[in-house]
Order: C-alpha cells, then sequence, then structure tokens
C-alpha cells in the first residue's frame, strides 16, 4: 500500500469509517460478525479473522487519522499504557497468532490482518508495534518484512533469538514444549537447521535501521527465562551499530516473578508517550484545524433529521462541476442520515466565480425552492479572472445575503480551494487576498468556512505529498478530490456530531448591515430579448460556432444576442445599481464601447488569454455603484479588437443586474 493508498480509498468509500463494524466487515473473506463489550470504559468488538480470534479496541475520540497499536500475544498483560494511549485517541487491536512464534505463516496473517484494518478500518498506514516476550518474534519478524508500515516498536522482555528462547541453548531454560511446536511453525527438520536459520530479530536489523524505525525495550536486568544478554543487548548493540533510535528501560522496582521475566512496569506513561510522540510524526494535520464553524449547520441537521427532508446546493466553478468531492459529500449526507429525502441541486459551472454566482443565484439555485444547505466556492476563480478586491466582496456578500432573504434559516458553507498561487502565498505566511476578502464576508455573516487551500499548503509543507505528483492540478487528481472530501466530510461530521436536543429549534438569522451598499445581494439575469438593437445586432435562436473552437454548457444551442459589426449599436434599459454583459468570448471576440446614461463612452476588450480555444463564458460588469433610478446600458462593437482575435464579435448570452 502506497502512502497515499488511505486517502484515495477514503473518496472510494465515502466516508465509511466506523459505519458500523458489522456492516464494514460483510464482505471481508474469512471474517466472522463480532461481539461488541466494554473494555475499561471503551468499545471492544471481539470476532473471528481467517479462522483466529482478533479484537479491535476503539477509542471515543480517535485522532485524526486514525493511529493504532498492534499487540502481539498476551494482549490482556501490562495494558496500563494501552488504556493511556486508547485514551489519547489510539485504536488498538490484536489478532491470535498463538503457537506460530513469528513464523513466516505467522508473518501472512499479519500482513492479511493489517489491510483489513487499514482498509475496512481506515487505521493509519503506520502501525505501533507491541510485543512481549515471545510477541517479540512476531513484531519484529512482521516489521522487518514491512518496515514502511511502522512508527514504533515498543517490546517487554522480548524474545529476540528463538535459540535463546524456547530454544534454551544460551543460559537461560527455554521450554522443550514451545521449542518442538516453533519448529513445525518454521518447517525445520532438525534442531541443527533451526540454528543455522539466520533471520530472528537480532538478524536483518538494517532495513528498520534504514527506515528510521525507533525501537524501545523494557527489561528485568535479572530475567532467567529470556536473558538479556541474549536477547535485547545483541539486537540493541546491533541497531545502535547500524544507527539505530533506542531506548532501553531496565525495570527494578516492584516484584520480580517467573524467575525475573514478570516484573511491574514502573513508568507505563513513558511507554504511552513513546508510541504517542513517533505516531503523531507520521499522522496528517488535523483537518479540523482549518475549519470555522460559526452557525447555521444545526438548521441543517434539524431540518435532516426531524423533518427528513433535504435540499443540498452546490454552488461554484470547475472544481465544483467536476465529479469528485460533491459525489462524496453527498453520499455522506446520504449515510448521515439515512432516512432522509434529498435533492441536491448541482450549479457548479466551470470559469466562474462570486461575480457570476450572484447573478446566476435565482436561475440555478434560488429558483429550486428554499435551500436548507449551501455550498459555495469561488478564491481560485476569483483571483484567476481578476475580479477586484472590491467586487470579490460584493459577490460574496450577494450570495450569502441573497440566501438568506430567500431563506433565513438556510445553513451556508464557504470553501477555499487551492492553487499554486495560493500555495506560494501561504508559503511565505501570507494570507490570500480573495480568501481574506471571502472570510470577512463569512465573519460578517457568521458561516461557516472551510480552508482547503491552507490545509493543502500545509500538508505539503508537511510532506505528506506533493502538488507535481499527487495533486496535479487546480483542477484536482483523484488524489486531490480525496483530500477535500475527506476534510468536508470531517467537518461535516464534526457539526452533526452531536444528537438533537428536544428544544433544539431552527433559528431565522437576522441579517447585519451590509459590510458594502453595492454588495450583489438582488442579482438576476435578464434576457437578451429584454433588448433594443438596430439591424447590426440580432438574435441567433440557437447559437453554434463554426470556427472548432470549444463551447461550454449552457452557452451553446442557446439564443444569443450577437454582432461583429463595427458602429452597431443595442440598448437596455433597467432599475438596478449594478449591469453587466454575460458573453461567450471565443477566438472572434472583439472590443466594445459602453456607457450609461448617456455619460462618457468606455472600451472593453471582450478576447480573453483563453479565448483562442474555447468560446468562454465570462462575465463583464459595466458599473456597479448606480443611484436608485431606472438607467440606460448602451453598447456598440468597436473597430478595435485583440491581434490575436479573427474578428469583432460580440456574442450576449445574458445581461445581468443587481436589482434595487
Amino acid at each position: 500500500m502506497n502512502k497515499h493508498f488511505g486517502v484515495i480509498l477514503f473518496l472510494l468509500m465515502n466516508f465509511a469509517l466506523q459505519d458500523g463494524f458489522a456492516q464494514s466487515q460483510g464482505d471481508s473473506v474469512g471474517v466472522q460478525p463480532n461481539k461488541e463489550s466494554i473494555w475499561k470504559g471503551f468499545q471492544r468488538h471481539d470476532f473471528t479473522f481467517l479462522q483466529r480470534e482478533a479484537r479491535l479496541i476503539v477509542p471515543k475520540n480517535p485522532l485524526y487519522g486514525n493511529p493504532w497499536v498492534w499487540r502481539a500475544r498476551f494482549p490482556d498483560w501490562h495494558t496500563e499504557a494501552d488504556s493511556i494511549l486508547i485514551s489519547r485517541g489510539f485504536h488498538l487491536a490484536y489478532i491470535n497468532t498463538d503457537n506460530l512464534y513469528g513464523s513466516p505463516g505467522a508473518v501472512a496473517i499479519w500482513n492479511e490482518f493489517y489491510d483489513f484494518l487499514t482498509v475496512k478500518w481506515q487505521l493509519h498506514e503506520k502501525v505501533s508495534l507491541m510485543g512481549v516476550s515471545r510477541g517479540g518474534l512476531f513484531i519484529y519478524n512482521w516489521a522487518k518484512k514491512n518496515p514502511e508500515k511502522v512508527a514504533s516498536i515498543y517490546a517487554e522482555a522480548p524474545v529476540s533469538d528463538f535459540k535463546s528462547w524456547p530454544g534454551g541453548f544460551g543460559s537461560g531454560k527455554g521450554s522443550p514444549k514451545d521449542w518442538e511446536r516453533l519448529k513445525e511453525a518454521y518447517g525445520f527438520l532438525s534442531d541443527e537447521e533451526a540454528k543455522l536459520y539466520q533471520n530472528n530479530p537480532i538478524d536483518s536489523l538494517g532495513v528498520l535501521a534504514e527506515a528510521k524505525v525507533p525501537l524501545m525495550h523494557m527489561i528485568g536486568l535479572d530475567d532467567k527465562i529470556v536473558p538479556i544478554a541474549e536477547n535485547t543487548l545483541p539486537l540493541i548493540t546491533k541497531y545502535i551499530g547500524l544507527g539505530g533510535n533506542v531506548r532501553v528501560v531496565t525495570c527494578t522496582r516492584g516484584e520480580q516473578a517467573l524467575e525475573g521475566h514478570h516484573f511491574t512496569i514502573e513508568t507505563p506513561k513513558t511507554v504511552a508517550d513513546f508510541i504517542t510522540y513517533h505516531a503523531l510524526e507520521h499522522l496528517p494535520l488535523d483537518a479540523a484545524n482549518y475549519h470555522t464553524k460559526r452557525d447555521g449547520l444545526k438548521n441543517a441537521q434539524i431540518r435532516f433529521e426531524r423533518d427528513k427532508k433535504g435540499k443540498v446546493a452546490f454552488l461554484g466553478g470547475s472544481i465544483t462541476h467536476n465529479p469528485g468531492w460533491r459525489d462524496s459529500v453527498s453520499l455522506y449526507l446520504q449515510k448521515r442520515f439515512p432516512e432522509t429525502e434529498f435533492e441536491f441541486i448541482e450549479a457548479g459551472i466551470p470559469s466562474m466565480g462570486t461575480t457570476p454566482a450572484a447573478f446566476r443565484l435565482v436561475r440555478d439555485v434560488l429558483s429550486k425552492g428554499k435551500i436548507d444547505l449551501l455550498f459555495e466556492e469561488g478564491a481560485v476563480n476569483d483571483a484567476s479572472n481578476g475580479r477586484t478586491s472590491l467586487e470579490q466582496i460584493r459577490a460574496m456578500e450577494g450570495i450569502v445575503r441573497h440566501t438568506l432573504m430567500a431563506n433565513p434559516d438556510a445553513a451556508i458553507v464557504i470553501m477555499h480551494f487551492a492553487d499554486p498561487d495560493k500555495i506560494e502565498s501561504y508559503s511565505k505566511g501570507i494570507e490570500p487576498e480573495v480568501i481574506a476578502n471571502h472570510t470577512k464576508v463569512a465573519e460578517h455573516y457568521h458561516i461557516p468556512t472551510i480552508n482547503l487551500a491552507k490545509e493543502v499548503a500545509d500538508r505539503i509543507a508537511k510532506g505528506e505529498f506533493t502538488w507535481e505528483d499527487d495533486f496535479k492540478d487546480l483542477h484536482p487528481s483523484p488524489f486531490g478530490q480525496g483530500i477535500y472530501a475527506k476534510s468536508i466530510n470531517h467537518f461535516l461530521s464534526n457539526a452533526f456530531s452531536s444528537p438533537l436536543d428536544a428544544d433544539d429549534k431552527v433559528f431565522s438569522r437576522v441579517l447585519p448591515e451590509k459590510i458594502d451598499t453595492y454588495s450583489f445581494d438582488k442579482g438576476s439575469l435578464v434576457d437578451v430579448e429584454a433588448a433594443k438593437f438596430d439591424k447590426g445586432w440580432y438574435i441567433d435562436p440557437s447559437w453554434n460556432p463554426e470556427d472548432g473552437s470549444g463551447t461550454r454548457p449552457n452557452y451553446v444551442n442557446v439564443p444569443m444576442l450577437r454582432s461583429d459589426i463595427p458602429g452597431s449599436t443595442m440598448k437596455l434599459k433597467f432599475n438596478g445599481s449594478a449591469v453587466g454583459i454575460a458573453v461567450a468570448a471565443g477566438k472572434d471576440a472583439g472590443d466594445i464601447e459602453y456607457r450609461i446614461d448617456k455619460k462618457e463612452w468606455k472600451t472593453l476588450r471582450l478576447f480573453t488569454r483563453w479565448s483562442a480555444g474555447l468560446h468562454l463564458p465570462w462575465y463583464y460588469t459595466l458599473a456597479s455603484e448606480l443611484s436608485e433610478k431606472k438607467h440606460l446600458l448602451e453598447i456598440r462593437i468597436a473597430s478595435t479588437k485583440d491581434e490575436k482575435s479573427t474578428g469583432n464579435a460580440c456574442t450576449i448570452r445574458y445581461f445581468y443586474v443587481n436589482k434595487y
């Protein structure tokens, strides 16, 4: 399993973590239904895996990334450190491979068990191994086969060389019965063959040292069953010589039973701290650090749980339009609220930022009915499309305010997605301007936010993945979509984690004063039929370019107001504070001249850096601080154009107006 398997798998499984243990193991070969019980206050699952007893103890509040400890043998011996770790958020796993003594057969079973726990339970890809006595044979032999999967190794009075125990060929007594079983498990035909074996824990430690796996041994100095001179001491001496990280703790207080092999663990917290420290090195950053909850999600939870209805809209650009995180969030909500009838509104359109969203909000979202939960994103396109800081605020405030005017109970989540420019800014300790602007609106209206741009930047800086090899593009790879999905669903899981109380009620927002008087909170689209125009203009009822360039949905085979004749004019009367045109800016896009209320003519170039190969949908705001009265917009085709353009065309899909 590569380092990203868990995240990619997450997207495919749609946040299935802990969705009922019986369900999670239902299609697993060799897994039998489990029995649940309580272990020191924590939920314990006992089940059969490949005909062997197994268990998993689940923390009440798992750490992000699901770190875990895997015990080998004697799972109920000296469990003080175990309980500390579970209380900190670790899972604790065990499978009974008794009488296999860490043999290749045992390692094979452990491989299967590891895959089961990391896939079905989404436990972290690096595990902390814990072995007592003969358990040392299991943890070291498995670790040497899987060094990249090991966060640390903790061993207590461990067997490091089976010639010492159970063989008894040194100063220890050995165990003849266990020796015979061991030879059978390994397939040895004689003592001599067993003695020649070169893969005991003390052998071939280089792979662990190279992988920087840290070791801790708890030992008793008078251990006559597993003498330290034949086990721990040669192992750690070799490991130190290989550059390995080793810590040895001698236990000299308390009872020394079973000829010094059983001793009191004086400082179980030391064990827990060692395991915690080295596990945390490998855990992903907690997505919750990039989530700001604020208000509104409780309303959605009440609606989903009590009314059994849910209308959820996704508004944004191509990152919302493309399949991936949006599908995963929809599936998460359906699984989280299985009795709820959901309607999902997919209103993502490529190239569209907050200004287009503010004016198409009615057509694409609010016309569908009262929205219970709206996901809005626009930080990538607002920046790349060159929207001014002022317009970014006006547009985002318009979306939020318009949505809440239509339904004061609505929950809204604003998301900031990643792109190379934002990652570079965060790497310099600078918050991108567009994110600061959108956050300003979120804070003013107490809207939750998810800063995925910062999360991705920090994870890249931490070395969890790279942009070039893993995310690949601002239109994320499946891996990148998985990062987004996991974070958003984690946000929702936390937001919906508390059960509803009987007195929980939907609260309706009272809108504060506007941040900006001219915010686009009453934006709407105006059909081209509303315009008056001379004979140089015409409406093509089903426009489709013949130049072979690409088109976008809703901007092809639809009515378009067009002209490419310099000097031809058109007029639109409107009542509002802002006006603009939504055009298809292709390779033939020219310049236009426009004016409001007979004032000075201004020139606007419609051709964009993408126009050479695409009739790009583009929103041009022509005025945005108009007084409260009727206005007149005039547009005429200019004789000038971009040198790369093939014509003087203006192709209008809509006008847009922020009404009073």
